[in-house]
């Protein structure tokens, strides 16, 4: 690896097709190789994101997940390979990285991003680009690089759709440009938005997002173009439309309005409506898929209620009745009041948003949820079972 912005030999013939175009030229060149790139999550959008900022010679490059490779990844995630399976993704994406262009530096945080130590990630980097799925890493990323004083390079997806914009931009002015939460002041109702996980995300839709984020970030990197700043790319990739909305200043953003009151990182789970007391949900006992296998075998009288949807369960069901969550109150007479009533989905999420409205609007006090959900019996009891 060269770590001076003097090129060798094989570096020049590596981005000669960079070198030749007259806007970009081996000043554009140098200065990607004196990029610091921190790029939180290795998933479906930091695959794309990552490989094409590798080849393109982005010189330091940082790489934030906590997570391991599964085999649910891989329709999308086009960085790892079966044989990475169980392994660390920072640790399988450094080295297929690093195997591509050896001529950069890869530093690899194998942790999850935290309001405990995003500000000492995020501090050594220029550009963040943010390959997060969640509300509150989004705005920690977000407030970490508004406080720090750094570029974040946005894009999210779901299903079809995908968006991209560019936030905390330093323009022209001397003044920085929109920030997160300028365009969302506060995140949705938690469960209102499901991740990808729970909604899914057809596999090229990262692919794409992840390219124009990279696009973005070598922008920025070089000076050239016109970055995203200000404005928010929308693009549905079944119709094929496109849309760019522009993004104003918020006078009453905390951390960048007129009068600011947030001076430091907060809990972003509380903020977003995950674990605090006043709304998190209390749901009625769960009872584990080994205690679920027992009533089972023992033939116990009781009634199992699966609320995914259609199409899930036609990948794998354990022999519930199906009841979608968001046909439950049109089919609540299919269930039982008199009996024990188990209730599960993918995850246990959904099955405790039923047990949740099933309790509180009709007073229902029969109801357990399976917890884990189908993958718990995937894993624990039934491996021949798709963990989709």
């Amino acid at each position: 690896m060269n770590n001076s912005t003097e090129f060798t030999k094989e570096e020049l013939e590596r981005y000669s097709r960079h070198l030749i175009i007259p806007e970009f030229n081996i000043e554009g060149q140098r200065r990607l190789k004196e990029a610091k790139v921190l790029v939180v999550g290795a998933g479906g959008l930091g695959s794309p994101l990552l490989q094409y900022i590798v080849a393109a010679g982005v010189g330091t490059i940082g790489i934030v997940d906590f997570d391991v490779v599964e085999a649910s990844n891989l329709q999308r995630q086009v960085l790892f390979s079966m044989h990475d399976l169980g392994r660390p993704k920072v640790e399988a994406a450094r080295e297929r990285l690093l195997a591509q262009n050896p001529y950069i530096n890869i530093n690899i945080y194998n942790t999850r991003l935290s309001s405990e130590n995003a500000l000492d990630i995020i501090r050594d980097y220029d550009i963040v680009a943010d390959g997060t799925d969640n509300f509150p890493t989004r705005y920690l990323v977000n407030d970490a690089c508004v406080l720090l004083g750094k570029v974040n390079v946005y894009a999210s997806i779901f299903r079809f759709d995908g968006q991209l914009s560019v936030f905390n931009f330093m323009e022209a002015n001397g003044e920085r440009g929109p920030n997160y939460r300028d365009l969302f002041p506060s995140p949705p109702p938690p469960g209102m938005v499901p991740s990808c996980a729970e909604g899914g995300v057809i596999g090229v839709l990262p692919g794409i997002l992840g390219s124009l984020q990279a696009n973005e970030v070598i922008k920025i990197a070089s000076g050239l173009g016109e970055p995203l700043s200000g404005k928010l790319v929308l693009i549905d990739t079944l119709s094929f439309e496109m849309r760019t909305l522009n993004v104003g200043k918020d006078d009453n953003n905390p951390l960048s309005g007129k009068n600011p009151v947030q001076k430091e990182l907060i809990d972003y789970k509380e903020f977003c409506g995950f674990g605090n007391a006043e709304t998190e949900q209390v749901f009625t006992p769960e009872v584990s898929v080994s205690e679920l296998k027992g009533m089972l075998e023992r033939n116990e009288d009781f009634q199992l209620i699966d609320v995914r949807e259609p199409y899930e369960y036609e990948i794998c069901n354990i022999g519930g009745e199906l009841i979608p969550l968001k046909s439950l109150e049109e089919q609540l007479d299919k269930v039982g009041k008199n009996t024990k009533v188990v209730v599960h989905c993918r995850s246990g999420k959904r099955s405790g948003e039923a047990i949740q409205l099933l309790q509180d609007k009709y007073g229902l006090k029969n109801l357990y949820n399976l917890k884990g959900g189908i993958l718990a019996w995937a894993e624990e009891i039934d491996p021949s079972l798709p963990r989709y």
